[in-house]
């Protein structure tokens, strides 16, 4: 190596880069992913998909390339192409169109998503009024929301929501999105039950594992480094909880980013301790090109948490099964 280069490199600040783990894809966004892929695959090009997939441009626009088309409704949908339902899930009234049309649809709800749909659609078999604690607009919320006539089901965004609503006389059940901060959540069902004793629980906790493990995981991280920086999606519900979480656990200096193109380096001078997470809709690759851009401004040493090692997987539809 020149001596010149050597010099040059050795000017570098250096900096610990920690991630977290676990981090990145989850067993549901893989499956959803994979399905996509696989009815490409099997269908050819174009295969339609119902909103995005999941909530990353990155995975959207690779899809995108290999011949999946997005769009907003089904109207848009051809009467002889396949169509595919985003992993957040969809009303009810959603597959009874595809239906009436003799579309060709796959459903790629996660299953952790489709069992919050089945147990309300029990509560609701069942006269008990659902209050769901989620995000207003989100598509997971709208999804749940859709399992059951609109009277029957009432959305709880806060604890001062909980304190505040008056729900129909009689029996009461609560359910959650799969993706919303552990400890918010927590906070809300305790006003709940404080106001209403009876009211039916899940019978396992609807936040999904992948969240609650991510967010645990950039808890420990926080309480480490000086920065937090989370690869995700300004629409992606646990990406931006992970925000969050960083920033309850004492690292107020936690940002969201897409990609490392979205990092401010001047806010690095000075810093010699970062930690690096990814929702569960951010493939590893930003991950690694993150790491890249590090190392290409530092003098760069990486480690990774003690961590849970995830092994779930989901089966895919049966009409891809078969194949």
């Amino acid at each position: 190596m020149p001596d010149n280069m050597a010099d040059k490199m050795s000017d570098k600040p250096t900096l610990q880069l920690t991630l977290a783990k676990p981090r990145g894809f989850c067993a549901g966004v893989d499956r959803a992913v994979l399905i996509v892929e696989q009815a490409l695959a099997q269908f050819g090009a174009p295969v339609f998909v119902r909103h995005e997939i999941v909530h990353n441009k990155r995975v959207v626009d690779r899809l995108r390339g290999l011949g999946a088309v997005f769009v907003d409704e089904l109207d848009a949908v051809p009467d002889d192409r396949p169509v595919i339902f985003s992993a957040h899930g969809v009303p009810k009234a959603v597959p009874q169109a595809a239906n009436a049309r003799g579309l060709n649809w796959l459903d790629a709800t996660c299953p952790l998503v489709s069992k919050v749909h089945i147990e309300t659609e029990r509560h609701y078999d069942n006269a008990r009024h659902i209050l769901l604690i989620g995000h207003a607009g989100h598509p997971e919320v709208i999804g749940t929301m859709g399992q059951v006539p609109e009277s029957a089901i009432t959305l709880i965004e806060t604890v001062a929501d909980a304190q505040a609503v008056t729900p129909p006389e009689g029996a009461l059940a609560y359910a959650t999105q799969t993706t919303l901060s552990v400890s918010d959540t927590a906070d809300i069902v305790a006003a709940l039950k404080q106001r209403f004793p009876d009211i039916v629980e899940p019978h396992k906790d609807d936040i999904c594992y992948a969240t609650t493990n991510r967010q645990e995981a950039v808890q420990l991280l926080a309480s480490q480094v000086e920065r937090v920086l989370v690869i995700g999606a300004p629409n992606s519900s646990n990406s931006q909880r992970l925000v969050e979480v960083a920033r309850q656990a004492g690292c107020p200096r936690a940002d969201l980013i897409g990609s490392a193109d979205d990092i401010d380096w001047t806010h690095m001078h000075g810093v010699a301790h970062v930690g690096l997470t990814a929702g569960a809709s951010a493939p590893e690759e930003i991950t690694l090109e993150v790491i890249d851009a590090f190392a290409a401004r530092f003098t760069l040493s990486v480690n990774e948490m003690d961590g849970l090692d995830e092994h779930v997987s989901f089966k895919l539809p049966r009409q891809l099964r078969s194949a």
